[in-house]
């Protein structure tokens, strides 16, 4: 499928083209626009749009934040711009692009799409500004956000190369769950902490959590690992027998446009190989060992992650059925116990993710925040016992 954007101007194309090829990213001259474009999207709304807008819907709050918690709120509705609009573009490629659905295993780590490209132009663009965002109030948010802008930065800008671009909708799905936490995040700070809207919200953020990060992304982590090997074995068997590696024999496939009624669909499968000859000498090692080591690494943490927020859970539920089996709570109670368990574990979910980025510079927040959750839920939901005990 052919990017729905039409391509820079040529001049910028042409400015772009030196870097591209000397860092061997030569689909980058080809999105540079889209990158510019998504950093500029996410600035203006950091710098405008957030603050105009928060100021109107929350008058008596937002203005009275203290500075870094009201750079925090900016951050967290830049944040939910882009998990959604990503999101949203994501899946409409994964439905829309006809010519990515056909391609085999090599085509899958060495092929090109421009819907997909678009995909990582926008992800490239939003860790440029994080990586701007990070640097600039690196006393706000610490040096563990800053390698993390880094890093992701790093490995999405080697799509351009392009590599496993095929991949770059599926696993940017990882975001699913980011607007339910940034919106957990937001009903703490407008005085919303134990509600039942956020209880909703925290139902959806754990569903989603496990469905599209421990289920989905680890189906995607496999069959991506089998493809990258797969293609890591036909460069090294070409070079055990001491023969060029080619690319366009042992990769791509002779693709049938005799289907094909528009001019687009043409080029769409035409531009499949279109970088073909940056690949010929196969996939270097390095390459494999930095996209799997990142992937294996966020995929480990999702896990970790995900066993922190069921222990909260189970910790709660282990006191609530001791505490119904000595006092034999209503039912009401019960319920609110478990409403306080799905609160607990999203907010255990909220303070591993941000302590994982800032290095531990939230712990204090966060900290604060989880005692203000169990004091606002038990408050709600003390058992009679507990206010025998407290009589």
């Amino acid at each position: 499928m052919l990017d729905p954007i039409p391509p820079p101007p040529e001049w910028l194309q042409k400015l772009v083209q030196p870097f591209a090829e000397y860092v061997s990213l030569p689909s980058l001259q080809y999105h540079i626009h889209e990158v510019l474009g998504a950093f500029v999207l996410y600035q203006f709304v950091q710098s405008v749009v957030s603050p105009a807008l928060s100021t109107w819907l929350f008058p008596k709050i937002y203005p009275n934040f203290p500075r870094r918690t009201r750079l925090n709120w900016d951050v967290h509705v830049v944040s939910l711009v882009q998990s959604t609009l990503i999101n949203t573009l994501a899946i409409w490629v994964m439905f829309a692009d006809k010519e990515r659905s056909t391609m085999n295993a090599g085509e899958r780590v060495y092929g090109y799409s421009g819907a997909c490209a678009l995909i990582q132009a926008l992800a490239t663009g939003y860790f440029l500004w994080d990586l701007i965002v990070s640097t600039v109030h690196v006393n706000v948010f610490g040096i563990g956000m800053l390698f993390h802008a880094v890093s992701a930065l790093w490995v999405f800008s080697l799509g351009f190369r392009p590599f496993v671009n095929f991949y770059s909708p599926v696993f940017i799905l990882y975001e699913l769950s980011s607007p339910f936490l940034n919106f957990h995040w937001f009903f703490d700070k407008v005085n919303m902490t134990g509600s039942r809207a956020q209880w909703y919200n925290g139902m959806l953020l754990l569903a989603v959590f496990f469905s599209c990060r421990l289920v989905w992304g680890t189906y995607q982590s496999v069959k991506v690992f089998l493809d990258i090997f797969n293609a890591l074995g036909q460069t090294r068997a070409s070079s055990a027998l001491r023969a060029p590696f080619d690319v366009h024999t042992m990769i791509f496939q002779a693709r049938n446009r005799t289907l094909c009624i528009e001019e687009s669909c043409i080029k769409a499968n035409d531009e499949i190989s279109k970088f073909a000859k940056h690949q010929e000498n196969g996939i270097p090692l390095w390459l494999v060992l930095t996209y799997l080591g990142s992937n294996l690494v966020l995929n480990s943490l999702n896990f970790y992650w995900f066993s922190k927020m069921i222990n909260a859970v189970m910790k709660r539920f282990k006191a609530t059925a001791d505490d119904k089996a000595k006092e034999n709570l209503a039912p009401q109670i019960v319920e609110k116990e478990a409403q306080a368990m799905v609160l607990e574990a999203a907010a255990v979910l909220e303070e591993e993710e941000s302590l994982f980025i800032t290095g531990g510079m939230k712990e204090n927040e966060f900290e604060n925040k989880k005692q203000d959750v169990s004091a606002s839920s038990g408050a709600q939901i003390k058992s009679p016992g507990t206010r025998r005990r407290k009589a």
